[in-house]
C-alpha cells in the first residue's frame, strides 16, 4: 500500500518562498510520474505541477508557471514543490498525488496548508 506524506507547508508573507516535499513509501516510487495538486476551501482541487518518472518531463498550471517548480529524488522517494513569488490567492491545502501516466489516482497524501498573507 502506497503512502504519501506532505511536508513544508506554513504562513508566509506575499512574495516569500516555501519548499514543500512528499516522502512516498509502499511501492516503487520511480516507476510512477508525481503530482501537485491544491485546493482552496468551497472550491475544487486544482492542478498545480506533475513530474515524470525520471524527471525529465515537467507539467504546470497556468496560474504557477514562472513561479513554481517540481523536482524529484528517486533514490529519497521524495517529490518536491518549490513555491516562490507566492501570492495570496496560492493560499491552499497542498496535495502530492500518484500519477497512472499522467493521471491522477486515488493515492493521495494527507495534505499540508499554505497560507500567503498579503
Amino acid at each position: 500500500q502506497v503512502s504519501l506524506v506532505e511536508s513544508g507547508g506554513g504562513l508566509v508573507q506575499a512574495g516569500g518562498s516555501l519548499r514543500l516535499s512528499c516522502a512516498a513509501s509502499g511501492g516503487t516510487f520511480s516507476r510512477f510520474a508525481m503530482g501537485w495538486f491544491r485546493q482552496i476551501q468551497g472550491k475544487e482541487r486544482e492542478f498545480v505541477a506533475s513530474i515524470s518518472r525520471g524527471g525529465g518531463t515537467t507539467n504546470y498550471g497556468d496560474s504557477v508557471k514562472g513561479r513554481f517548480t517540481i523536482s524529484r529524488d528517486n533514490a529519497k522517494n521524495t517529490v518536491f514543490l518549490q513555491m516562490n513569488s507566492l501570492k495570496p490567492e496560492d493560499t491552499a491545502v497542498y496535495y502530492c498525488n500518484l500519477l497512472d501516466g499522467w493521471v491522477s489516482t486515488d493515492y493521495w497524501g494527507q495534505g499540508t496548508q499554505v497560507t500567503v498573507s498579503s
